[in-house]
């Protein structure tokens, strides 16, 4: 045992009896990553390997170390029986309101009836967007321990159905209790995708933001192009916008992610919340 200066807390050094490389730990009292707040061994590591399983209903992810070790198992059910009635009710109201609309524009007169047919069709996609969004499940995100489901280790609720401008979720820790909020601006998505985290209490923690304006624009245009316009992010904290991470899609025929928290080795931000991201950061995007 040797005692360390706390600037050591959460770096690799090397043990001068045996030269083995070790972890220092955190002084007492402070916080560093989930894994030190007596969360599962799995959290307690800088890279993490995700991949989608395909061919499946729900959204289903392995969460692998390194070395190829299964370490957590997640997923987030598409619910598509009650999707489709969903969009069925959407329809079937925006069909009244346009037959609506149609029966008031022919008897309203030459004047008032164009500028109804013209409101006609908006008005029919906003109530179908509307109905449709509203009576849709939330899709929340379930983290497990292993496949056999038997244990949470984390949870992402999705806080809202209808969401025009800003949509925000929740992330809460294997106790139930929140630990950050994750929150996009669908406006920001036209130019540069971007999801910000931020603490219960609003603060703001960080931001993962598309890796390049240039790509981002490109991507625009021409779509991922066959898979070398992938969709990548970095993980950017502070005034100064330091990037402590990346989460990067890996150039293969099957979805596999690599979520690589090498800049952050103090483990100063919570690994939860980072695994908790970079699934939203596909799911959420649709990539």
């Amino acid at each position: 045992m040797y005692e360390l200066k706390p600037e050591y807390a959460g770096r690799l050094l090397e043990c001068p009896a045996c030269g083995r490389h070790l972890r220092a730990g955190s002084p007492p009292g402070s916080t560093r990553s989930g894994a030190s707040q007596g969360d599962p061994e799995a959290f307690d590591r800088d890279v993490f390997l995700l991949r989608e399983r395909v061919f499946t209903i729900r959204s289903k992810y392995e969460v692998w170390a390194e070395d190829g070790t299964a370490i957590l198992y997640v997923e987030r059910p598409t619910y598509p029986l009650r999707t489709l009635v969903a969009y069925l009710a959407g329809l079937v109201a925006g069909f009244v309101v346009l037959a609506r609309l149609g029966y008031f524009a022919e008897t309203a007169g030459p004047l008032v009836g164009p500028l109804l047919m013209l409101l006609a069709l908006p008005a029919t996609a906003f109530v179908f967007m509307v109905i449709s969004m509203s009576l849709r499940p939330r899709r929340h995100v379930t983290v497990y321990r292993d496949e056999s489901r038997a244990e949470i280790v984390l949870r992402v609720l999705q806080d809202q159905r209808v969401a025009f401008l800003t949509r925000t979720y929740t992330v809460l820790a294997s106790g139930g209790e929140p630990i950050a909020k994750l929150r996009k601006t669908y406006i920001h998505n036209i130019v540069r995708k971007r999801w910000y985290v931020e603490a219960p209490d609003g603060r703001r923690l960080a931001m993962a933001i598309e890796d390049s304006i240039v790509l981002s624009l490109l991507r625009r245009v021409l779509g991922p192009l066959f898979g070398f316009l992938r969709t990548n992010f970095v993980l950017v904290r502070g005034e100064h916008a330091e990037v402590f991470g990346e989460f990067n899609r890996k150039f293969t025929l099957l979805d596999r992610y690599v979520l690589d928290l090498s800049a952050d080795p103090a483990r100063t931000f919570d690994r939860r919340v980072a695994l908790a991201l970079g699934v939203m950061l596909d799911t959420g995007e649709r990539r």
